[in-house]
């Protein structure tokens, strides 16, 4: 299968040399929320994030690009086929752990974690699985989310916690790191349980570790946890993102439909219109079955 979507950390001193390289390419140049340039050649679209910051390289003539430009005009070395020498960790046998619905008012809490060793990572790389919150078409994550089920030697778990059962958990929590450590666990508890022997846990860093190691600890599971920053770097990860996106997406729509209000997501001045047409249409008890009550907005509705 041809590559058609390439994501990388770069250094920040990367940044401008890209830029320049693509406007010499002749790239069609754009500005972009949360970019410091987007770029369009034909069929190939070539975006540098201001978070981390990051390359996104999409489109047919994604492979030519990462060899011939990327790879030796900027990083100075071969990486594309090379990551099991590059990144052997990532190749051997553990489970990726990573939540969607954190940040948005609206839907629930979803966290899913995934199985991956040497030869499904590969299957998962070539097919373009990548962190979800660079994927903004729901139809690509849908894609995604099959095949990752597909691939053979996968195993995974997707916890989703509703809004009334999220409401009456963070009363008793009284603290969303803790709530989401209790969700981690039970889904690592889950995967343990389907392969006993796997090693090793590796989440997007969200709370200091002893929090989730406690919670762990609760469910009797003993593996070696991992945490860090831009987890989602990792493909298991990335997977278990895709799938709790997946799931978090098809609630936001299911409930749009069942509710005749289009459910936006994240949080700000929309979600606060989306909510009072909610109320207006369905009375005050519709917000804590379809809202997380304890953020902000709740008060401003």
């Amino acid at each position: 299968m041809a590559l058609s979507s390439y994501t990388m950390p770069i250094k920040a001193e990367h940044v401008e040399v890209i830029r320049e390289l693509m406007e010499e390419g002749g790239f069609e140049m754009k500005a972009k929320p949360y970019a410091h340039f987007s770029g369009k050649k034909g069929k190939l679209s070539v975006t540098v994030y201001e978070k981390g910051p990051k390359i996104l390289v999409q489109g047919g003539d994604t492979e030519d690009f990462v060899k011939f430009t990327l790879e030796p005009m900027v990083f100075g070395e071969a990486r594309l086929g090379y990551e099991e020498v590059n990144e052997p960790e990532m190749f051997e046998p553990h489970f990726g752990i990573d939540e969607s619905g954190k940040g948005d008012f609206f839907g629930p809490l979803v966290i899913a974690g995934a199985y991956t060793d040497a030869r499904s990572t590969r299957a998962l790389m070539d097919a373009g699985v990548m962190d979800s919150k660079r994927i903004t078409s729901a139809a690509k994550i849908s894609k995604l989310a099959d095949i990752i089920r597909a691939t053979p030697g996968i195993a995974y778990e997707v916890v989703s916690i509703g809004p009334e059962r999220y409401n009456d958990m963070y009363g008793s929590f009284r603290n969303l790191n803790r709530l989401l450590a209790w969700g981690h666990a039970r889904v690592i508890r889950s995967l343990v349980e389907k392969v006993p022997d796997c090693p090793r846990a590796l989440s997007d860093q969200f709370a200091r570790k002893e929090v989730l190691e406690k919670e762990l600890a609760r469910h009797e599971v003993d593996l070696d946890l991992q945490q860090r920053t831009k987890g989602e770097s990792d493909v298991a990860v990335a997977a278990a993102s895709i799938l709790a996106r997946e799931r978090f997406v098809s609630w936001i729509d299911s409930s749009s439909e069942k509710s005749g209000v289009r459910i936006p997501l994240g949080a700000g001045p929309h979600v606060l219109e989306a909510a009072r047409k909610l109320i207006a249409k369905h009375g005050e008890e519709i917000l804590p079955k379809v809202a997380k009550m304890h953020f902000k907005t709740a008060k401003e509705v």
